[in-house]
């Protein structure tokens, strides 16, 4: 890799402590610290992305194992961690910061900007108390998940490396008082930038207004070229307007595959619209609306799969609270935000109008989507393997294609209502004004054939574990064609034996 193309202009801009100082502490007035990756004695590589690695400008791997590790840097990577605030479950928890993770900096290439960092390689002064590693079981978790988010068309955070750091990192999985030892690891993330709502945040909350306006414009002038910046009073509205159609759009498609998030605290959501931090996240199986894969998240559920469009507007609403010493006009933010609701259900029912095959969302859809909805709710039918059944000629579709996506025995009555769901959608399907075929075309495109489930993953981390990465790298090959049924055996609901299964159906936040 061609890591001399690494800078770090972000510490060139905004004001940092250099100084060193590793403690955990508050950091006033500065945006970073400089800071020191801890040093492993036997890391592994586990795999290398040089697909990305090529596309971003970094190159072939070479002789680079020790940057993806994080150790024997060279002199032109100064490392640093930065400062940002944020609410965690609605609730103000002040400054927060990169705890797990270290930046390396920013590669241009071919007129785009990629900051590259590690997460996991040691302690930083926001890592408040923590030790800033990470275990291999989170990083296989964010190493895939990451990827298969990309492949599946999703705005997200991208994932270069992943490495064993050889040491041993104590982790409570469940917060039971029960620590275990599991393996460390390291992840080197790309992506555009990582700067969230929380630095925004942070810097209003401090009054450091002149600070927030040039991270303001530093965003716009890097992240948001269709904004004129020059004699433009209205940039920051315009830019805010953007944040939320971002922010919109990614959504949209969390809801469209499945996808829940489990914790979407201020300071994990991206400025650019990407998604971002990868935790106790899970691809639905069974469709519930009340469903949350994080532990952390009960018995209030407000992560829930149902509510993620919800509190993409309650965060957006706390970020233009940060920024308005740059806007002051309260009305503005008020209607973006106000038409940011609206928007969300025409944008909701036409994802749903595409996965359904329909080529226009008519006004006695609202209904439609309603039935099924509660259909899919009271039978817990699979998510994904529901939409599979339907991508066939209408008239072909019989109440035994669902079978699959059965978790439990249906009553003859669930059956039934499961029957008169499907006579009223091929009722729905002949008023399309696009051929049959056009409508199975766009369901294909629109519905994946391959999600990575959490107990794919549970598999794989207990293999990988016991040092067999054989079904690691065959999840890595199926997610990068999401739309194509390579991988039947993957296709699958979650077997009845993963139903109550740690890691499985729930996770804790250190997942």
């Amino acid at each position: 890799m061609n890591l001399k193309t690494i800078t770090q202009n972000f510490t060139q801009k905004f004001p940092g402590d250099f100084s060193g100082n590793m403690m955990q502490r508050q950091t006033p007035e500065v945006l970073f610290c400089s800071v020191e990756p801890a040093e492993f004695e036997n890391t592994e590589l586990i795999d290398f992305n040089e697909t990305l690695s090529l596309e971003i400008g970094l190159g072939k791997l070479d002789n680079d194992q020790d940057f993806l590790a994080a150790q024997n840097l060279p002199e032109n990577i100064r490392t640093y961690a930065t400062a940002y605030a944020g609410h965690q479950f609605g609730n103000w928890a002040g400054q927060l910061g990169d705890g797990r993770a270290i930046y390396a900096g920013e590669i241009l290439s071919s007129g785009k900007q990629t900051e590259i960092q590690w997460k996991g390689a040691g302690a930083t002064p926001y890592s408040r108390h923590a030790d800033g590693r990470a275990v291999l079981r989170s990083s296989i978790r964010e190493y895939l998940m990451s990827e298969a988010m990309f492949h599946l068309g999703i705005p997200t955070t991208r994932a270069l490396s992943i490495s064993k750091t050889g040491e041993d990192v104590i982790r409570d999985i469940q917060y039971s008082g029960n620590p275990q030892k599991e393996q460390g690891a390291v992840v080197v993330r790309a992506a555009e930038s990582f700067l969230r709502f929380g630095h925004f945040e942070l810097l209003s909350a401090r009054n450091q207004t002149d600070l927030l306006k040039q991270l303001a414009d530093y965003t716009i002038e890097n992240f948001y070229p269709e904004i004129k910046a020059e004699n433009n009073d209205n940039k920051y509205t315009e830019w805010f307007q953007a944040v939320c159609d971002r922010t919109l759009k990614m959504i949209i498609d969390w809801y469209r595959v499945g996808f829940v998030h489990g914790v979407m605290n201020t300071d994990n959501m991206s400025i650019l619209g990407l998604t971002i931090d990868y935790g106790p996240y899970s691809m639905m199986d069974g469709y519930d609306l009340e469903f949350t894969p994080n532990t952390t998240d009960l018995p209030v559920k407000r992560y829930a799969f149902g509510k993620q469009g919800q509190i993409s507007h309650w965060n957006l609403a706390t970020l233009a609270n940060a920024i308005f010493p740059l806007i002051n006009d309260a009305d503005a933010l008020e209607k973006i935000l106000e038409n940011y609701g609206g928007k969300f259900w025409v944008d909701h029912d036409k994802m749903l109008a595409d996965k359904f095959g329909f080529d226009e969302v008519l006004p006695e859809d609202e209904r439609f989507f309603t039935d099924w909805q509660q259909v899919m709710q009271d039978l817990n039918l699979d998510y994904t393997l529901f939409f599979q059944s339907l991508e066939k000629t209408s008239s072909e579709i019989k109440i035994e294609d669902f079978s699959g996506s059965f978790y439990r025995d249906l009553t003859e009555s669930e059956l039934k209502r499961l029957s008169n769901f499907i006579e009223k959608y091929h009722e729905r399907k002949l008023k399309n004004k696009i051929s049959e075929q056009g409508s199975l075309e766009l369901m294909s495109k629109t519905n994946p054939k391959f999600t990575l489930r959490n107990y794919l993953l549970f598999e794989a981390i207990q293999d990988a574990e016991n040092g067999d990465y054989k079904l690691f790298f065959k999840l890595k090959e199926a997610l990068q064609n999401p739309y194509e049924n390579r991988f039947p055996e993957f296709n699958k609901k979650r077997p009845s034996k993963y139903d109550d299964q740690t890691g499985c159906s729930q996770l804790s936040c250190s997942s």
